[in-house]
Order: C-alpha cells, then structure tokens, then sequence
C-alpha cells in the first residue's frame, strides 16, 4: 500500500466529477489514489455525505479538494477526522451555520448569473454563459462542460450548512484572478478569513481544466506535507 496521501475531489454548480480530469490524470500518474465524488447538488447535507462515503473508500488521510460549491462541502465534510488538509479552487467556504450564499451578497454580482435558466426547480447554465464560466478553453471544451453540466436546485445556496473545516485544518486556495462566475475579491477573502496558503492564477473559473499543471502542483504541495507529517 502505498505511504501518500488519498485525494478526493468535490464538484460544484454545472460540473460533475469529470472536471477534474486533467488533474486526476497527473495525480494517478505519480502513484496517487483519487475518488471524485459525484454529488447530486440537492442538498449540502447530502452531498457532504456522498464525500464522506468517498473517505470511507480512501486508504489513507485524505486532501479534500473543492471547486466552486465543492468549497462548501468540503467545509462540511472536512471536519471528519480522515480529513488532513483543505484545497479550494475558485471556491465557496461559509461559516458554521451560514448558507452558501451568505457571503456572495457582499459582492457584485457575476456575468454569469445573467445566463441562469431555470427547469424544474434547477438553475441550468445557458450556453451563452459558458464564456464567462469557462472562457479560457477551447471552444470544443466549452461546448463538453456545457454538455456534461449538473444543475442545483434552487435553494441548494439558502441552505445552512454544519460545520466549518477551515477553522481547524491546514488550508490552501486557488484563486482565479479572471473569475466570472464567484468574483476575485471574494475568493480574496474567503482565502484571507480561513488563513489559506494562496496561490492566484490567471484563470477562469476552471483553473483544474484550463491550468492543470498549476492545481496539480498545489495539491502535490499540499499532500507531499500530509505525507511528511505521517512519517
């Protein structure tokens, strides 16, 4: 068995576990166990769930990785003690018993927001607003994240969420300097408040797809000191 560290990615809005794949493919590579969970977007409690199913699969202490909402669930789920380090790309953190969108409201609103269509009780990402969810790919990649997007309900950002694993475990951040879709300043502060190690890139809201050598190189970073710390 091998002495590294498990990573598990956490999806957010309009994704699914497949976003991650140019970075899960460099990870594999170097000898890594990876799980990317599939959450179904209905409820933070259940999706924090699904992540810790994930852990139960894992074989060792595990780098919990999240993108966008993924960053709320891994504030949930990360307080499991299998939980050794914290890793937010353009992502979401509340506090203890704040929803999702407690601290986007302090925030101008993104583009992104202006191409939202709503069916069945989900928010859906318009095809006019993948620039500015995923503007720096290609135009075929665009078309791919647009197709393979999963849709929240509604109210997935009204609800509380429990727990708040940034307060207590070793964090980073990626931020995305060219985010349209949760803005830069926010991402900032988020970043700021947990105490994270930062690492900004020039990128849209999908670094881990259109700079996969840079998200693999800070969860390298922060799994080589998950590894140190175990031996």
């Amino acid at each position: 068995m091998s002495d590294k560290p498990s990573i598990v990615f956490a999806h957010g809005l309009w994704a699914d576990g497949s976003c991650f794949s140019k970075v899960i493919n460099l990870l594999v590579a170097d000898g890594f166990e990876v799980i990317s969970t599939q959450n179904h977007l209905n409820t933070v409690a259940d999706d924090a769930a699904a992540v810790r199913t994930s852990l139960g699969r894992a074989s060792g202490p595990v780098v919990l990785v999240g993108h966008s909402y993924g960053g709320t669930v891994i504030t949930a789920a990360g307080t499991d003690d299998r939980v050794a380090a914290l890793i937010y790309i353009c992502a979401l953190a509340p506090d203890d018993g704040e929803p999702t969108q407690a601290d986007q409201t302090k925030y101008p609103q993104t583009p992104v927001f202006q191409h939202i269509e709503v069916a069945d009780g989900r928010l859906f990402l318009g095809l006019a607003g993948v620039p500015d969810f995923a503007g720096d790919l290609p135009e075929e990649e665009q078309k791919l994240v647009w197709a393979t997007q999963m849709a929240p309900l509604a109210d997935l950002f009204a609800q509380p969420v429990i727990g708040a694993a940034w307060k207590s475990k070793p964090t980073y951040y990626i931020v995305g300097s060219e985010d349209r879709t949760v803005h830069p300043n926010l991402q900032r502060f988020l970043a700021q408040r947990m105490g994270a190690k930062v690492t900004e890139l020039t990128s849209s809201h999908v670094p881990m797809l259109s700079q996969p050598e840079r998200v693999y190189r800070v969860i390298r970073e922060a799994a080589d000191s998950v590894q140190q710390s175990a031996a």
